[in-house]
């Protein structure tokens, strides 16, 4: 964390928090209980705003209709949805927030959305759930369809009663703080987008707007290769290029790799983990 966050942590009134892992491995369905360890009465899970265990604000990921419409429902894509989160954590008074997300450059991205100091704590699912518990996660995942909400059934029943499939139940033991033990209920819910299959951009698509911000940004860099790879997070983008004699290659290289992730997330809504950029030769002008 910078000395910019650290100050703004500092001062800030609210407490940020960050539970991290792959789609499926089961954040959601503990969430409630890394919340309940630290305090916190406020969640945001996968575009909803979650204030002791009420839907308060927001717009679900799983009820878009495609993969793409899910991940830019997550990342708080649209300005309303922000607002509208924004509006509602400053009238809940929340001073503890945990943020869900695939990886630490999400919950990053959605901490700046919503205008939030950056996490100070970031919690890995594979340090509070065993590999046999996030394999069995996964599997429900990806075979029966089965996503989390962690709310009780009534308020998704209410909301999003389109998506709904059951309810479970978890006995949280409090013997740390002496309150005794809780049973907190959850739901499990079917997105619209996985009732199709997920969408995807092809690789073609994605290399010719590649070949596009490259040439809008620096039309004087020569492009050779370009390989794409995915991964439960997102996509990874490697460019080989030529550049001219006398570029000044660590400015232009650094805000070449910021414009690509920039445009091409923001008119696909998908998410770009990184883009390296390989120099294999410099050319003459």
């Amino acid at each position: 964390m910078n000395l910019l966050n650290s100050i703004k942590q500092k001062f800030s009134p609210i407490t940020v928090y960050a539970l991290v892992g792959e789609s499926g491995t089961g954040k959601s369905f503990r969430s409630k209980i890394i919340a309940e360890e630290n305090g916190i009465h406020a969640i945001i899970d996968d575009g909803l705003l979650i204030v002791d265990d009420k839907i308060v604000a927001g717009h679900t990921a799983k009820k878009e209709k495609t993969y793409m419409g899910a991940v830019r429902a997550a990342l708080f894509d649209d300005k309303a949805q922000r607002d509208q989160v924004a509006k509602a954590m400053k009238q809940a008074k929340i001073k503890k927030i945990l943020l869900l997300g695939t990886s630490e450059k999400m919950v990053t991205k959605i901490a700046m959305r919503l205008q939030l100091p950056q996490p100070s704590k970031i919690i890995n699912i594979k340090d509070i759930a065993t590999e046999e518990e996030i394999q069995k996660a996964i599997k429900s995942r990806q075979v029966e369809g089965k996503h989390v909400i962690p709310v009780p059934s009534i308020e998704v029943k209410k909301t999003y009663p389109q998506i709904f499939s059951n309810s479970l139940h978890e006995l949280l033991s409090r013997k740390k703080n002496k309150k005794g033990d809780v049973m907190i209920e959850k739901s499990v819910v079917k997105p619209e987008f996985s009732k199709k299959g997920r969408l995807e951009i092809s690789e073609a698509a994605l290399t010719q707007m590649v070949m596009h911000c490259v040439n809008e940004s620096e039309p004087d860099i020569i492009i050779k290769k370009i390989s794409i790879k995915t991964n439960a997070h997102g996509y990874k983008i490697i460019i080989t290029i030529d550049v001219p004699f006398g570029t000044q290659l660590t400015g232009k290289i650094h805000k070449l790799q910021s414009y690509i992730i920039d445009q091409i997330e923001s008119f696909t809504g998908i998410l770009i983990e990184e883009v390296s950029i390989i120099i294999d030769k410099i050319t003459k002008r």
